[in-house]
């Protein structure tokens, strides 16, 4: 699968449009969206001649191509006979029905009339249950590059997906409820398959690891992280031996995500808190990783990950605010969110042992916050943006004094708090920085899912 997202494109016109205007057309179109950064796989563009050669042509070398979606682009009226011809083989394919705009020739406006093409075609497209969007160019407006590449990352998102393992080992941490799932539907909307294992497999890795793999990378952590005070030896010994044991499940298998039993794992069974590894572990590998078993969890980040191609990291919630809500993790964040340099403090929770915990400090700026897992008989995707600013001075009670301030985010909604509440889905929301709410609602929209997106204020 090509590192850019691939588009097939297949431009369309009636047979008495003047064809060298439709390919003229057509090539403008494709050289605008190679300009987004997408790669153009294109055909012959295709009319509605009588006996369909040209629909049976650019169907048959479409199908010579690979691509994560399909643009149908309408730069003059067609019947639309023609287009389903052409598209109806690649209706599991994503669509996009682009429709062009005319030009203005001698002080007057000279269109070819696709808009009539594509509204005549819409109607038809969602009763044929077509999984497409329709956007249209504009008169006086610039060419729709957003909804174009939102949608383009949500049709490689999902072609992405299909397939991906996400690695749990262990189940319902703590016995929380929000952090089940269901694996027949999990597979047959996303394409994603779970597989857990047991935590006595990483046990065992870490028994058997030997000394040579551990030492460099002690010299590793010395030359690359902050640490508040000196932790003890065998603190940093167990956290490595359990990275470098993560770290050989993750790659033996394949995961595309990860998740493990926490508290009542990791923490109770080895006496260590697993902050240090899996912080270390996102220095080194691209997973996605959340704590507590939590497969919703996981299935966001892969989802955020393929969609904004950024380590979609989770957030807590801790407290509420007038306007919006504190988030922080109690264990570790990856460094693509560290503003700074990673900060480790050594300390311990409660009647756990002695962990590193990552206390460094958060990016700020717009953040999309989301979350996505089974709502009764269907799936939801729940959605807020807002402000991430730097938190408040800030501790969890529990922790051996001096406190940790973990990594955290006051976060001002661009929605009433309220309304955010009353919606909310799980207390794990994984955060991308920017405003996504486009990609995640061309998701949703392709894969038929309930898309939640708290409005402004």
């Amino acid at each position: 699968m090509s590192n850019k997202i691939t588009v097939g494109f297949v431009g369309f016109g009636e047979v008495n449009t003047p064809r060298r205007l439709i390919e003229e057309k057509s090539a403008e179109t494709i050289k605008a969206i190679e300009s987004l950064g997408l790669a153009v796989r294109s055909t012959a563009s295709v009319s509605d001649d009588p006996k369909g050669k040209e629909c049976r042509q650019a169907v048959a070398e479409l199908k010579k191509l690979d691509f994560d979606l399909l643009i149908a682009c309408v730069v003059g009226w067609i019947p639309s006979w023609a287009v389903i011809r052409t598209i109806e083989f690649f209706k599991d394919t994503p669509i996009l029905l682009l429709g062009t705009t005319g030009e203005n020739h001698s002080n007057r406006l000279v269109t070819t009339a696709a808009q009539a093409g594509t509204t005549a075609l819409r109607k038809v497209l969602e009763e044929m249950k077509f999984r497409f969007k329709h956007v249209v160019c504009r008169l006086g407006t610039s060419f729709p590059a957003r909804e174009i590449l939102s949608f383009a990352r949500a049709a490689r998102a999902i072609r992405k997906l299909r397939g991906s393992l996400i690695g749990v080992a262990g189940y319902r941490d703590m016995r929380l409820y929000v952090t089940g799932y269901d694996p027949i539907s999990l597979k047959e909307k996303f394409g994603v398959e779970v597989e857990h294992f047991d935590l006595l497999e990483l046990f065992q890795l870490m028994e058997k690891m030997p000394e040579k793999e551990v030492k460099p990378w002690l010299e590793y952590l010395k030359k690359n992280w902050i640490f508040t005070r000196k932790p003890k030896v065998r603190t940093l010994q167990e956290t490595i031996r359990l990275y470098l044991a993560l770290r050989r499940k993750i790659e033996e298998r394949n995961f595309a995500a990860l998740s493990y039993s926490d508290v009542d794992g990791l923490k109770k069974l080895i006496g260590l808190s697993p902050a240090g590894a899996l912080t270390l572990l996102h220095d080194t590998v691209k997973v996605c990783s959340i704590p507590e078993d939590d497969t919703p969890g996981a299935l966001t980040q892969l989802i955020t990950f393929y969609l904004t191609g950024q380590v979609a990291a989770y957030l807590e919630f801790y407290e509420f605010t007038e306007k919006g809500t504190l988030m922080g993790v109690p264990d570790y964040v990856p460094k693509e969110i560290v503003d700074g340099r990673i900060t480790v403090m050594p300390s311990s929770f409660g009647q756990f042992g002695e962990g590193l915990v990552n206390v460094s400090r958060l990016k700020t700026g717009r953040v999309t916050l989301v979350r996505l897992d089974k709502l009764g008989s269907e799936y939801t995707c729940h959605l807020v943006t807002g402000t991430g600013k730097s938190p408040r001075p800030w501790e969890e009670a529990g922790w051996a004094p001096p406190a940790p301030q973990l990594p955290g985010l006051e976060i001002d909604f661009d929605c009433d708090p309220e309304i955010f509440l009353q919606n909310v889905l799980g207390q794990h929301y994984i955060i991308a920085y920017g405003d996504f709410t486009q990609e995640y609602r061309d998701f949703s929209h392709l894969l038929a899912i309930r898309f939640v997106k708290e409005q402004s204020r």
